[in-house]
């Protein structure tokens, strides 16, 4: 006889695959949001407190909310080899080492202003950024192209994180020498925007190609070669037209609307007035530019993810 209890209608309470299982944000979601909550509140709780023992509490949290949330996104795309402690070593180590080699080059070679600069900021960040990748992974068991993207972006958004720290503090302290808390929120929130589509995609490429060199080595480790060069040129040329893109708006505003009035005191050295009409088509221009940077290296990196298939899972016996 079979028992009244087979006809029961069967639950899923606790188990959280039945119809009604509540349905949980990713990480890299939870992470962001709460992040945001925090620096949300931190920044209005500065303002009605003047406390200003709360700003390195806002520069931190600005400055690093997007930057680990993308690591803990990316992270989700890696395999057994890029663990969690790797990934935290690449993007803290990672990004120290960028800053401070970049610091010390830069400082060393470009010290006279001019148009140059653009160029060697880019061949020196991306090169200091493939350096620190380079000697963070000598040693991994395993090196794939998607592996090399993850490290990559991660080195790359910890030099975002801690470059977008420096901005904010130098953002601090306003031309008529006192402390403004609004322009370190207004840099705070121009640089969370832009994050996802600078460093870290660069490097994450970059770590993509570094990887792939070692499929075509002999001992099965990342080596220097042509392919190699090409992408570290072709991502520093990326890295410099956003940095200039500002400066090439600015004359591409003056080649449309500029005045003959405006190009003599140009011509004179003298700073030519500007009109509302200009300052739109600038601002429009320069998020222009900086929109097709950051489509190119998104194109680029997402085609070349498509193109490097994970590798087989390895059966223990």
């Amino acid at each position: 006889m079979v028992s009244p209890a087979a006809f029961r209608p069967t639950t899923h309470a606790g188990t959280g695959t039945g119809p009604r299982a509540r349905r949980r944000l990713p990480s890299w979601a939870r992470v962001f949001l709460t992040g945001l909550v925090l620096w949300v509140v931190a920044v209005p709780v500065t303002f009605a407190t003047g406390n200003i023992n709360l700003i390195p509490t806002i520069i931190l949290l600005g400055s690093f909310l997007v930057p680990v949330t993308f690591v803990v996104y990316v992270f989700g795309r890696a395999d057994g080899v890029v663990t969690a402690e790797r990934v935290f070593v690449a993007f803290l180590c990672g990004g120290v080492l960028g800053v401070l080699g970049a610091s010390i080059l830069e400082a060393a070679l470009l010290r006279q202003p001019s148009g140059w600069g653009y160029v060697g900021v880019g061949l020196i960040e991306e090169a200091v950024k493939l350096a620190a990748l380079w000697l963070l992974a000598r040693h991994l068991p395993r090196y794939t192209a998607r592996d090399g993207m993850v490290l990559g972006a991660s080195v790359g958004l910890g030099f975002a994180a801690l470059e977008s720290a420096g901005y904010a503090f130098t953002a601090l302290f306003s031309a008529s020498g006192s402390l403004s808390l609004l322009n370190v929120v207004e840099t705070e929130a121009l640089r969370a925007v832009l994050a996802p589509f600078g460093h870290g995609l660069w490097t994450a490429i970059l770590g993509g190609a570094l990887f792939a060199t070692a499929a075509r080595s002999r001992h099965g480790r990342p080596r220097l070669g042509g392919a190699l060069l090409g992408w570290y040129l072709l991502m520093a040329l990326l890295h410099m037209f956003w940095d200039a893109s500002s400066g090439i708006a600015v004359f591409l505003t003056l080649l449309l609307t500029g005045t003959p009035t405006q190009w003599t005191l140009i011509s004179l050295g003298a700073a030519p007035g500007v009109t509302a009409a200009q300052v739109h088509t600038y601002t429009v221009i320069s998020w222009g530019l900086l929109a097709l940077d950051a489509a190119v290296g998104v194109l680029i990196l997402v085609a070349r993810w498509r193109r490097t298939a994970p590798p087989a899972p390895v059966t223990v016996t």
